[in-house]
């Protein structure tokens, strides 16, 4: 199926979700909501992208009466920073990463496991069945609410600028950023690299100035934070699948109506689904446009990965840490790990 990703761009917030109208009300006397919905993604990700969307839909569907301002590109701090902001309610909507809210939420980050996944045929039918279902209930019980569906942020590749990455032991003494995460560090310190916590917005100055070496993150982040223009090489390691839960304040969240609720978590959760087939659908793109660029990729074999992680303890460590609830239900649907 084609995509014109420059023509999404361009297009995708005019896109309307058609609904039937469930507040009737006048826009003459304005927004009676006013709430706030912070990002860490650019303009021109998908995430960004379809919640303005969602957030002009649920303006449209309540007579202005919702206005919900967007704030993408972690221009309200980083995501530690916006994470802080979420729970005190100075803003009232976020969307993060299960691997960072794990610095709240220890159990979040249970579909980051490394090597666990082989495709989205498993990870949709965990993320949109048990296993998510277990994930939001401890979110649930820290004050915030996740909503059903969780956006994408695709699986993780390694990009740098000195060398492929073709075994575990090309990790070896490797500076490599990864998100403020327990998780993340713990998985490349298995691999004897060296790994440094960093918010995303130090990323590109650190790779240019030669801090660290190189860094991981899905393709559609690659490109548009521009990171080859710092970085040689792409192995597509796929070591880890991310998304984003959009999560809510839950004081905020119990002050509104039902029906304003109900409209929110309509148009909120219909945008997950869109965002999911664009990042879908924009990977082959963004992989020949990187290419052109000058990156150049190479494709991984994952066992000898995942047979060090189970030598060096990191599977066993992290079932420990995360329960044999939640590991149970990750096996469930991925398959045996350790």
């Amino acid at each position: 199926m084609a995509f014109d990703r420059r023509r999404f761009l361009q297009t995708a917030t005019g896109v309307a979700i058609a609904a039937p109208a469930v507040l009737r009300i006048s826009k003459a006397h304005g927004a009676e909501f006013e709430l706030k919905y912070a990002n860490n993604s650019v303009e021109s990700h998908p995430l960004t992208v379809r919640t303005k969307e969602a957030m002009a839909n649920i303006a449209k569907e309540t007579g202005g009466k919702v206005d919900i301002k967007v704030f993408p590109n972690s221009q309200l701090g980083s995501d530690p920073d916006m994470l802080s902001q979420l729970r005190s309610g100075a803003i009232e909507f976020f969307t993060l990463s299960p691997l960072i809210l794990q610095t709240l939420v220890p159990g979040a980050p249970i579909n980051g496991i490394g090597f666990a996944w082989s495709g989205y045929d498993k990870i949709w039918p965990a993320m949109d069945g048990e296993l998510g279902a277990y994930v939001r209930g401890l979110i649930a019980k820290s004050g915030l609410i996740a909503f059903d569906k969780i956006y994408d942020n695709g699986f993780r590749q390694t990009t740098t600028s000195t060398k492929p990455i073709n075994t575990p032991d090309d990790f070896k003494g490797f500076k490599i950023r990864v998100p403020p995460s327990p998780l993340w560090t713990s998985m490349f310190k298995a691999f004897d690299a060296a790994p440094q916590s960093l918010s995303f917005n130090e990323v590109y100055s650190a790779l240019q100035t030669k801090v660290m070496d190189g860094q991981e993150n899905p393709l559609a982040i690659i490109h548009s934070a521009k990171l080859y223009e710092v970085q040689k090489y792409l192995s597509k390691t796929n070591h880890m699948w991310d998304g984003f839960w959009f999560l809510a304040n839950g004081k905020a969240w119990a002050a509104l109506p039902k029906e304003v609720q109900a409209v929110i978590t309509k148009h909120v959760n219909a945008a997950a689904m869109l965002q999911r087939e664009d990042i879908f659908k924009i990977n082959t793109t963004y992989e020949k446009e990187l290419t052109e660029k000058g990156m150049v990729f190479n494709a991984v074999v994952t066992a000898p990965f995942r047979a060090k992680l189970a030598s060096a303890g990191f599977y066993k460590e992290w079932k420990e840490k995360l329960g044999a609830e939640s590991w149970g239900l990750l096996e469930k649907y991925a398959g045996q790990i350790s």
